[in-house]
């Protein structure tokens, strides 16, 4: 007999940036949602900033999956028109990679491309459902172009075309996102040289008009050019989810003014506000100050997995990182550290062998300890309450308690509550928070290393039987000063790990 979808009973609240609320999730289709949130400008490795607002969506992507919603997560690619320190002038961040390391654009872009993916892959990220380029769309933003500037809200200027800015917000509201006043927007901006082109300084660029020395270009029908950073993310979020879609999200520092734009354009061209819930995930820091490559103050996804970095002190394993992350609301400011790094890997490790302890539980004929039933619908209050991750994880810990407890004859539990709890943990660790058991893999890599180490003992009886004494002493010295002891008795070698 079917059952009902978990999100018929669990009661799902969003922070929306919009109305600065928590608000009652209620999709535009029942089970179905459409998810937008924007993706990378591949012109450099990926920062640890953008794989902590991945990671997030992420989160979220995987408790909707999880409560029985078919989602549509849509997440783009910016490879054009992004342009340099988010501005309307200076060159195309892709086009300045090219041009210095004297390679083709899209040769750029399929480098970024591939490091964006391998390092969300090691996260353990599920793949959004669709993700298309920017240069995938250039057909569609001419032809939204064409309709915003048919319903007045946009001009053409020296073969650019700008969004009027003012005229919009004669019948809307812009800034209603990033709560900014329009007039005092206009009243503390300097009018600059290279907005010369626009009527207002507020005024953004739909299609920018391409310098003789800019590579990426397209035919309009305004020029030879390349369309605004702020479309792109418009035309594919409406293509693929609808003119209004359920969740849009996004960095912190995304939501002036490329989200602010994107809704303008939106009402601009369709009438319709674009999304009802929108996400925006929060910055992270680096020992209490902002990432920064000029100060130094930075470090890679990279360089945590491998440990070559003066920040950490040792390497640490992506899943573990990703716990780190987890381990503060998405809306929360997050310092990374090493202390910090240090402690999260502690608690996850924990968590795992509490896990793998379950396997030795022996059930009995009561509960006592923990009310399972209670404690499960505590996780999804948790998760239902703006996906909040630390109290989720805060009430995985009761339950590591508890598990600690069984293992130790002071508490008892019934075959079906211990059913209950290890479906539960099951489905939270390893489904929502995406977590990766890396007991497993250790206990991989130690049986070969066990093996490894057998053949050296082997080399080394046979060095003593040819009377290769110097031989044998390195083997036993080497692997000693990696912290392998060989024990030599009658029945053999045997060795220990220190």
């Amino acid at each position: 007999m079917a059952t009902d979808p978990l999100y018929t009973s669990q009661h799902l609240k969003i922070y929306n940036s919009l109305t600065g609320e928590k608000e009652a999730f209620k999709p535009i289709t029942e089970g179905n949602i459409g998810m937008y949130v924007c993706g990378p400008t591949v012109y450099s490795n990926v920062h640890l900033g953008n794989c902590r607002t991945f990671i997030s969506f992420d989160l979220v992507f995987r408790y909707l999956k999880h409560l029985g919603y078919k989602v549509r997560y849509v997440r783009n690619i910016t490879d054009a028109g992004h342009l340099e320190n988010d501005e309307e002038v200076g060159e195309d961040k892709i086009s300045k990679k090219a041009r210095l390391e004297q390679l083709e654009p899209m040769e750029v872009v399929q480098r970024y491309t591939v490091d964006f993916h391998n390092i969300l892959n090691k996260f353990n990220n599920i793949p959004p459902s669709i993700e298309p380029t920017a240069t995938g769309h250039i057909v569609e933003q001419i032809e939204i172009i064409k309709t915003i500037i048919d319903n007045g809200f946009a001009y053409i200027s020296n073969g650019s075309v700008y969004f009027d800015v003012k005229k919009f917000n004669e019948t809307n509201d812009y800034g209603k996102l990033s709560g900014r006043n329009l007039e005092d927007m206009i009243a503390n901006t300097r009018e600059l040289t290279a907005q010369s082109d626009k009527k207002n300084p507020q005024d953004f660029a739909l299609w920018k008009k391409a310098e003789p020395q800019h590579i990426m270009r397209w035919p309009s029908p305004w020029s030879d050019g390349f369309p605004g950073w702020h479309l792109e993310c418009t035309v594919m979020s409406t293509k693929y989810l609808g003119e209004t879609f359920d969740i849009h999200g996004g960095g912190m520092d995304l939501k002036f003014p490329h989200h602010e734009c994107e809704i303008a354009q939106g009402e601009a061209a369709c009438g319709k506000t674009p999304v009802n819930y929108w996400m925006h995930a929060n910055m992270l820091t680096l020992n209490g100050k902002k990432m920064s490559k000029s100060t130094g103050n930075i470090i890679s996804p990279a360089e945590i997995f491998n440990g070559d970095n003066p920040i950490l002190n040792k390497a640490y394993a992506p899943t573990v990182a990703r716990f780190f992350m987890l381990q503060a609301n998405y809306r929360s400011i997050l310092d990374f550290s090493n202390d910090a790094l240090e402690a999260s890997e502690k608690g996850f490790y924990k968590l795992m062998e509490a896990i793998n302890t379950l396997s030795q539980i022996n059930t009995g004929k009561t509960t006592n300890g923990l009310d399972v039933s209670i404690w499960r619908q505590e996780c999804y209050d948790a998760m239902n309450d703006d996906f909040n991750s630390p109290i989720l994880i805060a009430k995985l810990f009761e339950a590591v308690k508890f598990i600690n407890n069984l293992k130790d004859n002071k508490a008892t539990i019934t075959t079906t509550d211990f059913e209950i709890l290890k479906n539960t943990l099951h489905a939270f660790v390893f489904d929502v928070l995406g977590l990766q058991d890396v007991n497993a893999t250790s206990a991989d890599n130690t049986d070969k290393l066990s093996g490894a180490v057998e053949l050296l003992i082997k080399l080394r009886a046979e060095a003593r039987v040819n009377k290769d004494f110097a031989l044998s002493d390195q083997i036993r010295d080497e692997l000693a000063a990696i912290g392998i002891q060989l024990k030599d008795g009658r029945e053999g070698t045997s060795f220990t790990l220190n």
